[in-house]
């Protein structure tokens, strides 16, 4: 559409502001039952329908209003609303719109202009949404991770990394970057690797853990792999995996011990008692 035709339908709805504002936030309103209040969607919307009346009619555009809507759909997709519900607040715009027609307030002219404004709008809203809502997806996903790797202190000078569920490459590396940042601020010189949480381990899993263990060995710290159920033990001597001379242990409380003895470290069975 070109510029004449938002000018025209600016003009538009800036005649019928008084009858179509109103009936639009009633729509709306009766569509995001429990979503948002009255007040909110009154501020809301208000904004949007003075952006269209202003920016159409002074420049042909519509650019004020897409900025306007742009930060609604990307509140809307933090708030958890879905692309239908997003959309719906700019297309029931067309709802009074058509009210008028049907009563003789607007020509077919006008009518076509601010319905193909609204679809125009409606488009440039839904795109906007679906990129805030990607992003929201890559921030969770993100936080996810963070907390599916934690690294723990079990005593002076050794770390544990507890895994749970797959992994991957992404995860890995974030695994590594946390493991080798916890040995620097610790000074530990030796971390445990828990798998007891993953549900399996191939091929893949096995490099993966291979290059956290070289890359903790780099700083200087040895690593024990714990966790090797007899399960997982099959599947990696019926896949032929070699953990070379990496120390593995079934749980983590008995690579804990293994962990304390090699800092020269004894721990006496419950019962005994110094001589």
């Amino acid at each position: 559409m070109d510029d004449e035709e938002r000018r025209r339908a600016s003009t538009v709805l800036a005649a019928q502001q008084d009858v179509v504002l109103p009936a639009w936030i009633t729509a709306v309103s009766s569509r995001l039952v429990g979503r948002m209040s009255r007040q909110e969607l009154d501020g809301e919307l208000g904004n949007v329908y003075t952006s269209m009346v202003g920016g159409g009619a002074a420049e042909g555009s519509f650019d004020e209003t897409r900025a306007v809507l742009a930060e609604l759909s990307r509140s809307h997709a933090r708030q958890g609303f879905s692309p239908t519900e997003t959309a719906t607040v700019v297309t029931t715009l067309k709802e009074p719109i058509a009210a008028l027609a049907r009563e003789g307030g607007l020509s077919v002219t006008e009518l076509l202009a601010v319905d193909a404004v609204i679809d125009e709008l409606a488009l440039s809203t839904f795109e906007t949404y679906v990129k805030a809502r990607e992003q929201v997806i890559v921030d969770q996903t993100e936080q996810l991770l963070e907390l599916s790797t934690p690294v723990v202190k079990l005593w002076e000078g050794v770390v544990a990394v507890p895994l749970v569920g797959t992994l991957d490459s992404a995860r890995t590396q974030l695994v590594m970057e946390n493991l080798l940042q916890a040995l620097v601020d610790s000074g530990s010189e030796h971390a445990i690797i828990d798998i007891t949480g993953v549900p399996a381990v191939d091929t893949q899993v096995a490099q993966h853990l291979l290059k956290t263990v070289f890359a903790a060995r780099l700083m200087g710290a040895e690593c024990i792999v714990s966790g090797i159920r007899p399960q997982i033990a099959q599947t990696i001597v019926a896949l032929g995996i070699e953990f070379g001379d990496i120390v593995t242990k079934a749980t983590l409380a008995d690579a804990l011990v293994a962990c304390l003895r090699a800092r020269g470290i004894e721990l006496g069975r419950r019962g005994e008692r110094s001589g």
